[in-house]
């Protein structure tokens, strides 16, 4: 991960286009310091996930295995031969660096709890304080067993009294000198791992830093200086900085060394990287930043930490002892459950937006009065709601950076879009983010 000082700067649209939505209105806001992903997340990362999750719950619950999976359906396209993709793209080694794509935010957020728990399970395996998991005595688990004691969480370990992974060789004692669990006083354990806000995106992808002069570059149009889609570095002249679409059906230019050498996803250490180091934070593929989307969001949110999408939670108790300790409820991968605690969705607040807090999951309905008049659609299952359903609702999140799909324009930092947290598609993958605990640097130095 690459260090992200934090800082002010003007989010919001860089340029203006008469056709452009007018999304993303100018706001100076201030970031906290942050660390952010070198690189998007890979193919290789994400099969070593579902590895992991179909040696823990394969045999248990394959339901569970299955649902880590990336969609590979979103490379079909009714008029374009995409099937090698489909077959080879996730699984093939020669995609090992490329980013993963047709995954939902849901997921991204999954692969996030679980990044975050196998680094603490190793941290306090590498401390001495417990043994690693011993995988061969799943073989005689139940999916109870596995969920309940088998799996680490990283919450679970620091909350459920009952939970306790087998003792490592330098256990931490208390004052009587008997074991006990490894708190986050005790600086072995890392901040959770989770996607960026919109906020720390674009901050971290304009690579905005102060000069020896002291001076800002702001006004980029994109992570780069300059208005233009090619170096104008002399060592570098002419080559290009990112993975676009130039134009109707040119997706890489011409053959040859000026083009951008990629069709579909590039390799994520591809083209070059913004003054933080970031790779391909405009083009290549979109990301999922952690915002929940509203047009008018920079109008609203605070001027520090700016981010819309809290929902405040608490842990579910199952069960208490005579003595008033909690046992929490686990969910169907071996973590804590979670619940908003009262009045702790605030996705909708200061949103203007009355219609997005519509409740319209309701069962399709096979027949109502009036479905012949449909024709063809008579004989399926129809969403009678559908028209009146509000697009954007409280499951629709951001994402942003451009693609190997997409026009210049939105490799504009500023640009933003959205898609259903549920929905997944070619051109959209993510990297994750970690916040800095205390301050990056003394205010003063003695």
């Amino acid at each position: 991960m690459v260090r992200v000082d934090g800082g002010t700067f003007t989010i919001g649209e860089k340029t203006e286009f008469v056709t452009a939505p007018r999304n993303s209105q100018r706001r100076r806001v201030t970031v906290s310091s942050f660390y952010m992903d070198q690189y998007e997340v890979t193919n290789l990362e994400w099969r070593d996930y579902a590895h992991w999750m179909e040696v823990v719950f394969g045999k248990t619950a394959p339901k569970l295995v299955e649902k880590a999976q990336p969609n590979k359906e979103t490379w079909r396209e009714e008029l374009a031969y995409n099937e090698p993709y489909l077959n080879y793209y996730f699984t093939h080694p020669a995609y090992d660096n490329y980013p993963i794509v047709g995954i939902t935010w849901e997921q991204a957020m999954d692969f996030c709890t679980w990044r975050t728990d196998r680094v603490n399970e190793q941290a306090l395996v590498d401390a001495g304080v417990i043994l690693s998991s011993d995988f061969k005595s799943l073989a005689n688990l139940s999916y109870e067993e596995v969920r309940d004691n088998f799996v680490f969480n990283t919450q679970k370990y620091l909350l459920q009294s009952s939970y306790q992974p087998a003792q490592g060789s330098r256990p931490k004692n208390d004052l009587y000198g008997n074991a006990r669990k490894v708190t986050m006083s005790d600086g072995i354990l890392m901040p959770d791992f989770r996607l960026p806000t919109e906020a720390e995106w674009e901050y971290a992808a304009y690579a905005i830093k102060a000069s020896s002069d002291g001076f800002v570059e702001e006004g980029r149009m994109y992570p780069w200086g300059g208005s233009q889609m090619r170096s104008s570095n002399k060592k570098n002249m002419g080559q290009m900085q990112a993975n676009f679409v130039r134009g109707r059906g040119d997706m890489m230019g011409t053959a040859g060394s000026l083009n951008d050498k990629a069709t579909i996803p590039a390799p994520v250490n591809s083209y070059y990287p913004n003054d933080l180091g970031l790779f391909n934070m405009a083009g290549n593929v979109n990301e999922w930043v952690l915002d929940v989307y509203r047009s008018t969001s920079f109008e609203d949110v605070a001027e520090y930490n700016s981010f819309r999408g809290n929902v405040y939670v608490e842990p579910v108790v199952a069960s208490r002892d005579a003595l008033g300790n909690p046992t929490y409820q686990l969910d169907s991968l071996g973590r804590i459950k979670n619940q908003p605690t009262a009045g702790g969705d605030v996705r909708n607040v200061k949103d203007g937006d009355a219609p997005s807090q519509i409740f319209t999951d309701y069962s399709l309905q096979a027949y109502f009065e009036g479905a012949e008049n449909l024709g063809e659609r008579s004989d399926v299952a129809m969403d009678i709601t559908d028209i009146l359903a509000p697009k954007i609702t409280d499951k629709t999140r951001v994402y942003k950076g451009g693609s190997w799909k997409d026009r210049a324009y939105w490799l504009n930092p500023s640009t933003r879009r959205y898609l259903d947290q549920d929905q997944s598609a070619n051109d959209i993958g993510f990297r994750c983010a970690m916040s800095m605990i205390g301050d990056s640097e003394p205010p003063v130095k003695k």
